[in-house]
């Protein structure tokens, strides 16, 4: 199938899980993870209405920038874990940073938003498996709140929302009480109202368990493979 003909089906399928969880589908918004795919792909989808679209290589994304700023109306999401010293090339390169996870980090994007000129929107990464292999601030640490106090301070960034990948597992429904997790996460610091942040976002969920993610209430789903195809390379 093309990629217009994929993206046509996961909008229908994103559509139907709404409807299953008494959501509005215009609610959720699909990510194309276009990581590793050739520009000529990520034109392919952008001709076919996507807009929405997620990196997780700094460098990668910066080969591909010149030939795809022209295209109209895109959001760029750096996804994954980011180095530190990779923040003020990603604050210049993208409209949003997905996995913010430590102070330091949130300071650096910061520092290089503002000389940039810009308001950089972001999103914290919580590891809500508990996995030692992955990045993230830990559920049950002080991580969360401390970050949440130093960002009172960060004028260039605007805390949006929560994002996460929970352990793989073959069964989606496996993911469930993590996605659950997540939200209780993210309505618990919203109910605080903190100054510069607006959680309004909850990224959760992939090619394989996004219909659970939406129906456990994510608002961006990541999908990449069931857009493109395979991948050719790590």
């Amino acid at each position: 199938m093309s990629i217009a003909e994929n993206l046509a089906r996961l909008r229908e399928r994103i559509a139907q899980a709404a409807r299953r969880a008494n959501r509005n589908p215009d609610e959720i918004q699909l990510m194309a993870v276009s990581k590793t795919f050739p520009v000529e792909a990520i034109r392919e989808a952008h001709d076919a209405g996507q807009r929405l679209f997620g990196e997780n290589r700094v460098q990668e994304f910066a080969d591909k920038w010149p030939h795809l700023r022209e295209l109209a109306g895109t959001e760029w999401h750096m996804i994954g874990h980011l180095q530190s010293n990779k923040a003020k090339v990603a604050a210049e390169l993208f409209h949003w940073v997905d996995a913010v996870d430590s102070i330091g980090l949130g300071q650096k994007l910061n520092a290089a938003a503002a000389k940039a000129g810009k308001t950089l929107s972001v999103l914290l990464e919580l590891n809500v498996g508990g996995e030692e292999s992955k990045s993230g601030l830990r559920p049950d640490g002080d991580g969360i709140d401390e970050l949440l106090t130093a960002a009172a301070g960060w004028n260039n960034i605007e805390i949006r929302g929560l994002m996460a990948i929970p352990p793989f597992n073959e069964d989606p429904q496996a993911a469930r009480p993590f996605f659950r997790v997540l939200k209780q996460y993210r309505d618990r610091i919203g109910a605080r109202n903190l100054p510069r942040v607006r959680m309004d976002v909850l990224s959760m969920g992939m090619s394989h368990d996004f219909e659970v993610a939406i129906e456990e209430g994510s608002t961006c789903v990541r999908v990449g493979t069931a857009i493109f195809g395979e991948r050719t390379k790590a």
